[in-house]
């Protein structure tokens, strides 16, 4: 089974008492906007996201309305030493190409 790509995105806006349950709406570099709902199945904590917040989303699927994560959790320190490792191991490759 493959791994699924994360996605870094801000929070939007939150809806409360949608059609099909409370959802957020975030945006990523990447995707663009991207939904997702709030129930446990897919929003992986205690607390509930906050226009402003960071979070992680994968699990992306595009539906006829945009693009839909089916997980979803806070960005956390951990992510942030990861991104910070990826982009140095980028520059460094960047400079030994040249």
């Amino acid at each position: 089974m493959a791994i699924e790509k994360q996605y870094r995105a801000v929070v939007q806006k939150v809806i409360r008492d949608g059609p099909h349950g409370d959802y957020a709406v975030a945006r990523s570099d990447e995707l663009g906007s991207v939904t997702f709902s709030l129930d446990r199945k897919v929003w992986q904590e205690d607390d509930r996201p906050e226009s402003g917040m960071f979070v992680i989303l994968s699990l992306i699927r595009k539906k006829r309305a945009g693009w839909r994560a089916l997980y979803g959790r806070f960005v956390k320190p951990d992510d942030e030493r990861e991104t910070s490792n990826s982009s140095k191991a980028t520059v460094a490759k960047r400079s030994t190409e040249q």
